[in-house]
């Protein structure tokens, strides 16, 4: 049987971008978390896909949404990963958004933001698969990524 730590330790030599998906709570609090479980779907139509722990405290707020917006970070948002990752900390304090197209916060300083319509939602294992249909999206090339690989952040590109 495969341990779980081993298959953590593998699936960490995938190196992957940082996002922190966002959305409003029925009572307009705003509601983030970090996931760099994100992916393309389809163009056509834009479709785009990330994963949340059905342990999540955030997870009815995710559910109930009927929109949420995936902002990529950049490099200098390093601290913002960390923050939206931790527990029982106000996440939101100090943070600039703005509200987007939909409603969503949008986190300022982002590489590329995705609007979404909650599109779909399957249950997999210890996770639910959102799947948002892209109805405004927004990007900045002239910054560079923050990285994810092997348990740690990277601001510098390490090849």
């Amino acid at each position: 049987m495969l341990a779980p730590d081993q298959f953590r330790t593998a699936l960490g030599r995938f190196a992957t971008g940082v996002t922190i998906v966002t959305a409003r709570g029925p009572d307009g609090t705003r509601v983030g978390l970090t996931a760099s479980s994100f992916n393309s779907v389809s163009l056509e139509p834009p479709l785009v896909l990330w994963s949340l722990s059905r342990q999540s405290s955030a997870m009815a707020v995710f559910i109930g949404a009927s929109h949420y917006a995936i902002n990529v970070l950049s490099a200098q948002q390093k601290d913002l990963a960390i923050r939206f990752a931790s527990k029982g900390v106000d996440r939101w304090s100090g943070i600039p958004d703005t509200e987007g197209w939909t409603g969503a916060p949008l986190i300022e300083g982002a590489i590329a933001t995705f609007e979404c319509v909650n599109h779909s939602r399957h249950e997999e294992g210890d996770h639910i698969i959102f799947v948002g249909e892209v109805v405004q999206c927004l990007h900045r090339s002239e910054l560079r990524p923050l990285l994810y690989h092997g348990g740690r952040f990277y601001t510098e590109h390490p090849l």
